[in-house]
């Protein structure tokens, strides 16, 4: 077994350095990152955080009212409050207020599907 010390196995690696003229006289692996490095030097305005929020606030209120309508629907003209509730939800989508989108479609849907299929037999 070789000594710790010893560089038996590495003959080819001293073999190489006579050759090039290497002046180390050392046997390490090095290696570079696999990821660059970080830069801080970023871009990116300012302002494109307050205009995010500004979207996100904008589409949040725009999703409470289509909220609030596709709920009113389903009690007074589900057609035609369905109808807006949807629309408004897929603007309120688009802005950023994903949920409250999404849950105004859902109730519209509902609403439209009552209003035509179920109330005209009560």
């Amino acid at each position: 077994m070789a000594d710790q010390n010893s560089n038996e196995g590495y003959s080819h690696d001293f073999q190489d350095r006579e050759r090039t003229g290497s002046p180390v006289d050392y046997l390490e692996e090095t290696s570079a990152e696999i990821t660059p490095p970080m830069t801080f030097n970023d871009t990116r305005p300012v302002t494109s955080d307050v205009e995010r929020d500004r979207n996100i606030v904008g589409g949040k209120g725009i999703g409470i009212t289509a909220l609030v309508i596709s709920i009113l629907s389903l009690f007074v003209m589900p057609i035609i409050l369905g109808i807006v509730g949807i629309v408004l939800g897929f603007i309120a989508r688009k802005k950023g207020a994903s949920a409250l989108g999404t849950w105004a479609i859902s109730l519209g849907a509902i609403s439209i599907i009552i209003g035509i299929f179920i109330a005209p037999f009560f």
